[in-house]
């Protein structure tokens, strides 16, 4: 009999802080864009869809009452078919505190957080603490991102003081840089997957550049979990401009197949979800 392989979950980052429309026309910055995105992201394999939205003029926000325009659009094109991820990403524009409030306001059904954005200080941990047990006791999931291995680090010694509540996360390994503009490779997952990985700690992995799917199909030959769109790369692996973020999804959806690993539906990733809740409990 046949070993199981977990299903693969991919989550669709249509748009991103920094891009606009002038690097991507396709790029969805408006709440029907992104409900647009959404559905076909959907039906091309994502289970996930991670959601950044932008103010009046454009700009990054975190304001909940643009994420709420954005989320209930979306949910009126694809329903419950996707897990919507609110980002809590600072953009340059805003601070720990003013991070953890918006998300606390806007509860939304999960959200990423930057280990070295929202707890990189010491005097980030209090704050950050109180809000992660608050996201627990909410049903909100969190997905920590790890730029490298100092922030792995940075993260585990912040899950051995309790800070981090619980001992198992769901974690987000970023490959390449925008800040640095590194295009990735994969053989950077070895920064963070080493051979002592506890295989129960669930991850995905999202990378700059044109390698993006390479470095997509590498994780998810390792049992990882992936991320792929426009927040991090425009291009197909061909070298041609991707028509859209669903196409994107699809190629990796085509290369999952190909490894053996069938797709998880937003139904699968809940589950998931709410068992790592669970045991924070």
């Amino acid at each position: 009999m046949s070993a199981h392989v977990a299903p693969l979950v991919i989550a669709a980052a249509p748009n991103g802080a920094r891009k606009t429309p002038n690097d991507c026309p396709a790029l969805p910055v408006t709440a029907d864009q992104l409900a647009d995105a959404a559905a076909t992201c959907q039906q091309a394999g994502a289970a996930m869809f991670h959601l950044h939205v932008r103010d009046a003029e454009g700009r990054h926000s975190l304001d909940p009452a643009h994420y709420a325009r954005a989320i209930d659009a979306i949910r009126a094109r694809v329903g419950d078919r996707l897990v919507i991820q609110a980002t809590s990403e600072s953009g340059g524009r805003y601070g720990p505190r003013e991070q953890l409030d918006a998300m606390r306001a806007l509860q939304p059904e999960s959200v990423s957080l930057a280990v070295r954005e929202a707890i990189g200080r010491p005097e980030d941990e209090e704050a950050a603490a109180d809000f992660l047990s608050w996201a627990r006791t909410q049903a909100v999931s969190v997905q920590y991102i790890l730029y490298d291995s100092g922030d792995l680090a940075r993260y585990r010694a912040l899950v051995a003081r309790g800070v981090i509540p619980g001992r198992r996360h769901w974690l987000l390994f970023v490959l390449g840089s925008y800040a640095q503009a590194r295009d990735a490779t994969p053989g950077e997952l070895l920064n963070f997957v080493t051979p002592d990985w506890p295989d129960e700690t669930p991850w995905m992995v999202c990378a700059f550049g044109p390698r993006e799917a390479a470095c997509a199909l590498t994780a998810a030959g390792l049992g990882g979990q992936v991320r792929v769109g426009f927040e991090n790369n425009l291009l197909l692996p061909d070298g041609r401009s991707a028509p859209d973020n669903a196409a994107l999804v699809a190629n990796v959806a085509t290369g999952a197949q190909a490894i053996g690993r069938p797709l998880a539906d937003a139904a699968t990733l809940r589950a998931e979800l709410n068992g790592l809740l669970w045991e924070q409990g």
